[in-house]
């Protein structure tokens, strides 16, 4: 599935974009551009893929993504409204002298991070909201400090969420992301039932040993693994959402066994699927733990 390339239009003198995009003008499918992106979200949720990233986006989530780095949010409901500032830029904007002073080092580091893309810390965007609302209304110079101001908030923040793995010179394969999508898109669909390897590997075209070291190769996990990710994010949900038994749980997920359950979840999430439950009950989930489904789905290399 390759991306096809937006171009950005400016306004009157502006050097950069910031604007506030709003179903149906924020839906756009996978591309990419020549300008780094900061997308602030306003209002709904639904999927963000950056890379090989796949995770959720809800309001108040705050992504930062490098020039040229393939990416598109989907809503979680087609019938429901999306909003976002959205700000595109160059990375070149104050020229490299700029970015070579001394003073910018950290800006140049997060340039080098954006390139497999960030999500920001929550505390870090929720300080930033005003910020990013107010640069949609202002011009001048002031709106070059305001954005400055946005990315040093940023980069001097060490607990950004990293998105895809490293990504270098020609490593987006098009083949190989529509082979990918076509297992992800059967593990989406059927990850609650008994999924056989020999059926996965013949999708890719491939023998299963082959497909085996080919899908850990560009992952660097195995299928197996990437199945039960996908499994406990699933399981994780019900447990927020509903007070369904632990075992039900477990055998909605595409589980057969409760004991590998729950190493499987402990192992992803940190906790048993009933801590879990109750840290999130009490909207107490500690530092570290991840409470979304995430999928890494292509890495060449």
């Amino acid at each position: 599935m390759k991306p096809f390339i937006e171009k950005l239009p400016l306004h009157g003198e502006e050097s950069f974009a910031a604007r506030i995009h709003t179903t149906p003008r924020f839906e756009v499918p996978w591309h990419q551009h020549e300008e780094a992106e900061l997308i602030f979200h306003l209002e709904g949720e639904g999927l963000c893929k950056a890379g090989n990233y796949i995770g959720h986006f809800r309001e108040g989530d705050l992504f930062f993504l490098g020039a040229r780095l393939p990416h598109n949010f989907e809503k979680k409901d087609p019938n429901s409204v999306v909003s976002a500032v959205v700000i595109h830029f160059r990375e070149d904007l104050w020229g490299t002298t700029f970015l070579e002073l001394p003073e910018n080092r950290p800006i140049r580091e997060l340039f080098l991070k954006g390139k497999s893309g960030l999500k920001i810390n929550p505390s870090i965007a929720a300080g930033l909201k005003n910020t990013f609302i107010q640069l949609t209304r202002t011009e001048g110079p002031e709106r070059m400090l305001l954005l400055l101001h946005c990315l040093l908030s940023i980069a001097r923040c060490h607990s950004n969420e990293q998105l895809s793995g490293s990504v270098g010179p020609g490593y987006f394969n098009w083949r190989d992301q529509e082979r990918i999508d076509k297992v992800y898109q059967y593990t989406l669909e059927s990850f609650k039932e008994k999924i056989q390897l020999e059926t996965v590997a013949a999708l890719a075209g491939m023998t299963v040993p082959a497909f085996c070291n080919y899908f850990k190769k560009r992952t660097r996990q195995t299928y197996v693994d990437f199945v039960n990710e996908i499994r406990i994010g699933y399981a994780g949900r019900l447990l927020q959402e509903t007070d369904n038994p632990i075992i039900d749980i477990c055998h909605a997920s595409g589980f057969n066994s409760l004991a590998h359950f729950n190493r499987q979840f402990r192992k992803i999430k940190g906790l048993t699927p009933s801590e879990y439950r109750r840290h999130q009950r009490h909207d107490s989930v500690p530092a570290g733990i991840r409470t979304d489904t995430e999928v890494r789905i292509l890495e060449e290399m």
